[in-house]
């Protein structure tokens, strides 16, 4: 089968792999969609890791993975079912043409519509778990820093969920227009305006009653503590560059926060919001997938994480086809 790995900092090899055996109690995946999370990113491909790192494991990483069932040895599943899988720990990636998976890692998508479409569930799904740790927002105020893919999933479903208004900030002026298409009330460009003059504008001087870190940023982080109102509500999803970052202490204890982190990674049942949103995108409630902005077959790997790393093109999500 076809697979990939990182071979140098920011370098792919496609190479020839044997298709993984297929154990009782799990299924055979082929997949046929993949998709680049900004996590993939900034934890492995953006970052220049140990030499002796080098191979890395066939298949890492990429964990937005779409395809159909061609072999079951559980009763959850049958062949031919078209199916989001989540690679858990026993699967370095999805990176492969090949994949097995046990039941509670996979959730099935309807036959019709683009599985180009469908597999963005999944990162969409991680959204919906955050947002409904934050409660109800009807009414309220809420500020999202960073408009990529996960951002945007936010605005797209806290749309949803009744706030006075959502006011987006990102430096790329395209995102803002993705933004406002997706339920955004207000954009703000850092690059122009007076962030916290401008919120504190929008808000009667109060501040946010809940702020979303989705840029993955210490300054996001810090902005975040800046802009919520006291004793409101900070969502933590940002995947940050290294594992201790600077917090401004004596702000944050004035403010007095909630800090609510959250990443779809670390949930009790990572399936559960993702088949959530499979169930409302199916509904014509919320859909996802109007955030591909590129399709590149697998060939292309190198392109397509290049593109994402870089921001070209005005990229919001790439999905690639085996």
């Amino acid at each position: 089968m076809k697979a990939a790995r990182l071979v140098a900092p920011r370098k792919f090899e496609v190479v020839e792999t044997d298709v993984p055996p297929l154990e009782e109690g799990r299924c055979l995946i082929k997949l046929e969609r993949i998709s680049i999370c900004g996590s993939d990113i900034r934890r492995v491909y953006g970052r220049e890791l140990p030499e002796e790192w080098y191979p890395g494991p066939i298949g890492f990483s990429c964990h937005e993975c779409a395809g159909v069932v061609v072999e079951s040895k559980t009763p959850e599943f049958h062949e031919g079912q078209r199916v989001i899988v989540y690679p858990g720990a026993d699967n370095p990636g999805g990176l492969v043409e090949y994949i097995t998976s046990a039941p509670d890692l996979m959730c099935v998508v309807p036959d019709e519509g683009d599985l180009s479409e469908w597999v963005m569930c999944q990162p969409s799904g991680t959204v919906m778990y955050s947002c409904q740790k934050m409660g109800s927002v009807v009414g309220k105020d809420v500020v999202i820093l960073g408009q990529g893919a996960i951002g945007l999933s936010f605005t797209m479903i806290l749309a949803k969920m009744g706030p006075r208004q959502i006011i987006t900030v990102d430096p790329l002026d395209y995102r803002l227009g993705w933004s406002q298409k997706t339920g955004a009330t207000h954009t703000i460009n850092p690059e122009k305006e007076d962030v916290i003059a401008a919120v504190e504008g929008l808000t009667e001087g109060n501040g946010a009653d809940i702020v979303v870190e989705a840029a993955g940023s210490p300054e996001a982080f810090n902005m975040c503590i800046r802009l919520v109102r006291k004793y409101g509500t900070m969502m933590a999803f940002g995947v940050q560059p290294s594992p201790v970052i600077p917090i401004e202490h004596e702000l944050m204890m004035t403010r007095q926060p909630t800090i609510i982190p959250s990443q779809g990674g670390h949930v009790p049942e990572p399936i559960v919001p993702i088949k959530t949103m499979v169930d409302l995108k199916a509904r014509g409630i919320i859909d996802p997938g109007k955030l591909v902005t590129h399709r590149l077959p697998f060939e292309d790997l190198q392109r397509a994480y290049d593109m994402y790393l870089n921001q070209e093109d005005e990229v919001i999500k790439v999905v690639m086809s085996l």
